[in-house]
């Protein structure tokens, strides 16, 4: 089975693919661990990205063809003075000072929001609320796998839908944001948001389940 299969997204060639993800979790997650130099807004050299070992076969055209190619947008590329600089566009547990979100001042901006998850995970979440995990925020997206203006937030193999009431948790003070990849993002309360904020739980083939 291949990519295209699976997701239901174009081909991409598996080498692509390994590299996405490993220079996802350095954006994301271990750039200070390997002492490169991030900014307030999560941005890193792409010159130092490939110094380090896992990348030192890259050159920026490999770069370029991976943020290009990748159908979830996660990253953005730019060029300052003729150097260049790439991040992750949400997703990091790396606390940043400046993550250029935008924050979300009405529920009716975010009419749908929607967490996809697995079926194993859903008693725990209901048990505990939906978390963090580590993560600076939890990911929403504002419609179901597949939908046209669903870019990124809503994981291909979800097996379960969780909608969030965005407006009865923006009343309770509970805030919302937009990556530049139109990801919905909140940190709950404390880092999780509890079922009460649950507005339906639908199975992919459309069932609804009570909770």
């Amino acid at each position: 089975m291949n990519y295209q299969q699976i997701t239901g997204k174009a081909d991409r060639p598996q080498n692509l693919v390994t590299t996405s993800i490993n220079l996802s979790k350095v954006l994301r997650h271990t750039a200070i661990k390997l002492g490169l130099s991030i900014d307030d807004e999560g941005y890193v050299k792409v010159d130092d990205i490939l110094k380090l070992k896992r990348f030192r076969n890259l050159t920026i055209e490999d770069i370029q063809k991976i943020v290009n190619t990748n159908d979830k947008k996660r990253y953005t590329l730019k060029n300052e003075d003729g150097v260049w600089f790439i991040k992750a566009n949400q997703g990091h547990s790396i606390k940043l000072k400046n993550p250029n979100l935008k924050k979300v001042n009405d529920p009716s901006e975010i009419p749908v929001v929607i967490h996809g998850t697995v079926m194993e995970h859903l008693q725990s979440i209901l048990n505990n609320g939906l978390s963090t995990r580590g993560r600076t925020h939890i990911h929403f997206a504002s419609g179901l796998f597949g939908d046209k203006n669903v870019i990124s937030g809503m994981r291909y193999n979800y097996e379960v839908a969780i909608y969030i009431d965005s407006k009865k948790a923006m009343d309770d003070g509970m805030e919302f944001f937009l990556s530049e990849n139109g990801v919905i993002l909140s940190s709950g309360f404390n880092n999780i948001i509890n079922k009460k904020y649950f507005q339906k739980i639908v199975k992919r083939n459309g069932e609804e389940i009570e909770f």
